[in-house]
């Protein structure tokens, strides 16, 4: 195949796009999470040109976006409190996991009676999915398994060969996939995978505790991001409770040592050392991980050693993408 061409988002070109997905093609698009792999969620054969060009398990199910709340009951059976949820935090990063309906196949929710399901904020994404006329699939437009894309040339680079057409809307403002809460009993709400929407924020809306999921589930999972190891680059990533500048100073100099914050450096700062943030930010951190790991994955470094970020909220999204990034 030839390397995909990169489109911006004027009215033609979005018209154009959502002929393509009309017709069963699959186009990466920019969502404020991370960048997607799109394809007609209500089609089997769409569904699979996804699962054939991540190279992803047909275990492992797709999140449906849809445009506009009318939209949900199309591919979901909701609840009050799912609508609660909805109406607090859509559109935006906050993915909610309900009985599914006919209009969705099997294949698309891995063959269970559920599909996780939201409304992305990205303009351009609901544009297309609106013109395109169907809710649209889409999980994270980069090869199963490695760290998400959050710029159109982090699609080109890694499935430029794969795919026809990639979207571009700009760097994620958010950049982490989002948060996803199981929501098929309203009463007993489970966090599946933290993200910028926090547990703090849906449990003040849900009025109930939410509790977190403890352990892989066996066979399919009823949400993505639920592998131990997922969001990984090639180079090792060793995960540190605590880091020092003295420590990644001293340390092996062929490794690369990432800080979220910019370290209390005691003389010049080497260059094999890099932060998320200069101050710390946690937000900003966030929105810069993806693209750095992927910064150091092609820096040829033996490993990747990172300091652990501490705190509720983002800092618990960041943790859980370090740990699955560092699992082996």
């Amino acid at each position: 195949m030839t390397a995909a061409r990169t489109y911006t988002g004027t009215p033609g070109n979005l018209a154009f796009l959502a002929r393509r997905l009309k017709k069963g093609e699959i186009v990466a698009v920019p969502t404020e999470t991370v960048y997607g792999l799109a394809g007609d969620a209500t089609s089997a054969r769409a569904c699979m040109r996804i699962f054939k060009a991540k190279g992803r398990p047909t275990d492992d199910p797709l999140i449906v976006h849809i445009a506009s709340l009318k939209d949900l009951e199309r591919v979901a059976v909701p609840n009050p409190g799912a609508l609660l949820l909805a109406r607090a935090f859509w559109p935006g990063p906050l993915t909610l996991v309900l009985p599914k309906t006919g209009a969705v196949p099997d294949l698309a929710t891995a063959g269970l009676p559920s599909v996780a399901v939201r409304m992305p904020s990205h303009p351009l994404f609901r544009k297309l999915i609106r013109l395109a006329g169907v809710p649209l699939a889409a999980p994270s437009a980069n090869p199963f398994g490695y760290v998400s894309p959050t710029s159109a040339a982090h699609v080109a680079k890694h499935l430029g060969r794969r795919i026809r057409y990639i979207l571009d809307g700009g760097s994620s403002s958010i950049g982490l996939e989002s948060t996803i809460v199981d929501m098929r009993n309203p009463r007993r709400p489970v966090l599946l995978r933290p993200g910028a929407v926090t547990k703090d924020e849906i449990e003040r809306v849900l009025g109930v505790r939410v509790a977190r999921r403890r352990k892989s589930p066996e066979g399919a999972s009823v949400a993505p991001g639920q592998m131990a190891r997922h969001y990984s680059p090639r180079t090792p990533v060793r995960l540190h409770a605590s880091l020092t500048f003295t420590e990644a100073r001293h340390g092996s100099s062929s490794a690369a040592w990432l800080f979220v914050g910019k370290p209390a450096a005691l003389g010049p700062i080497p260059a094999n050392v890099y932060w998320l943030d200069p101050l710390g930010d946690l937000r900003r951190a966030a929105r810069r991980l993806f693209s750095v790991l992927r910064e150091l994955d092609e820096g040829k470094f033996s490993a990747i050693h990172v300091e652990r970020p501490s705190g509720k909220g983002i800092a618990e999204a960041l943790l859980d993408r370090l740990v699955r990034a560092a699992s082996r």
